[in-house]
């Protein structure tokens, strides 16, 4: 067979054709997940092909079609695990359905146009923001959020009519939480949230305190930690809680994410020799995996990750084009 490789010695579609006995345009169509051709074709092409060593060349492929088959995921807030958790899970289920990814860090709320202007330049299909330190101004004066096609926000609540926000129903989890607190005797909590930003909203401390005082008839006092990470939560947890009195100290801290609950009870016991749930019962959001570690055994709200991800596929796919809040489900453990 003539060697008909590239200048620089990698294999082609037609080295591909040539092995299985096929047009280069029946390679193409192979690699194509809804073309037409027959599955003993397709299988003699990719069979060739993984002889080969042959991979398509996506970008080039692109050109020739208005979708790139490629998301870009935007996040920042790498201390906090759930992001972990978040990517991982999305990314395992983009690739099983044909959807490569690209990841842009916006570390800071200004980075958000920079952000998009990137994922813009590589023709993503679609960009999902899964970060927190953005605003809905930025989001709406960014030149990137008029050049991708879709800009999806993820596990957060977005007001710019130009996004559409997939998220978990903060408003049903708070009460639950709350409800659950109530039937276990607690009377004065004290809410722990992350920063006090314009970045997009979560509804939990809102839906938490509301909710409490028509329950009550009592306000809830509400504290903020620097960052989503653990050092900031110790650090306000202690400086709350040490200028206290112990009769008037809150029997139960609610935390707005599990990273933020994990720093507080490792202050409650640690820096502040106190007792979970004893002294002070802990709730968080989220449920990482160390939550059912018996070292904290955290009271938490698990999001519904698998079924956000599958609305997410639904809208890179066009059926899904409403905005989509799911129930996830309270997991009741020893820390309260």
């Amino acid at each position: 067979m003539e060697d008909i490789r590239d200048n620089d010695g990698a294999v082609t579609a037609d080295d591909v054709a040539a092995a299985a006995g096929v047009s280069r345009w029946t390679v193409a169509r192979a690699f194509k997940k809804d073309a037409s051709i027959s599955r003993k074709t397709r299988d003699r092409v990719l069979e060739a092909a993984d002889t080969l060593g042959y991979v398509p060349d996506l970008s080039a492929a692109s050109l020739a079609s208005d979708r790139s088959n490629l998301v870009a995921l935007l996040t920042n807030d790498f201390n906090n695990p759930h992001k972990l958790v978040l990517l991982e899970r999305l990314t395992r289920m983009l690739w099983g359905r044909g959807w490569g990814t690209l990841l842009v860090h916006m570390s800071e709320s200004e980075d958000a146009s920079a952000a998009l202007m990137a994922a813009s330049q590589r023709r993503v299909d679609a960009a999902v923001v899964i970060g927190t330190r953005y605003d809905d101004t930025l989001l709406e004066t960014a030149l990137g959020a008029r050049r991708v096609k879709k800009l999806v926000i993820f596990a957060r609540y977005s007001q710019n009519p130009n996004t559409l926000t997939l998220a978990c129903d903060d408003e049903l989890a708070m009460r639950d939480i709350a409800d659950h607190l109530l039937d276990k005797g607690y009377r004065r909590p004290v809410f722990l949230a992350g920063p006090d930003t314009q970045s997009a909203k979560l509804l939990r401390k809102p839906t938490f305190t509301s909710y409490w005082q028509q329950r009550t008839g009592t306000e809830v006092p509400a504290i903020h930690a620097d960052a989503y990470a653990f050092d900031p939560a110790i650090d306000r947890v202690c400086a709350m809680l040490s200028e206290a009195p112990a009769e008037t100290r809150p029997d139960v801290l609610v935390c707005e994410n599990d990273i933020l609950a994990i720093g507080a009870m490792d202050a409650i016991r640690y820096r502040l020799g106190l007792r979970v749930p004893q002294d002070i019962a802990v709730t968080g959001f989220d449920d990482i995996p160390l939550c059912a570690s018996p070292a904290y055994g955290l009271t938490t709200y698990r999001q519904p990750i698998t079924q956000l991800a599958e609305k997410l596929l639904d809208v890179l796919e066009g059926t899904q084009t409403e905005n989509v809040f799911l129930p996830g489900r309270f997991v009741a453990r020893e820390s309260t």
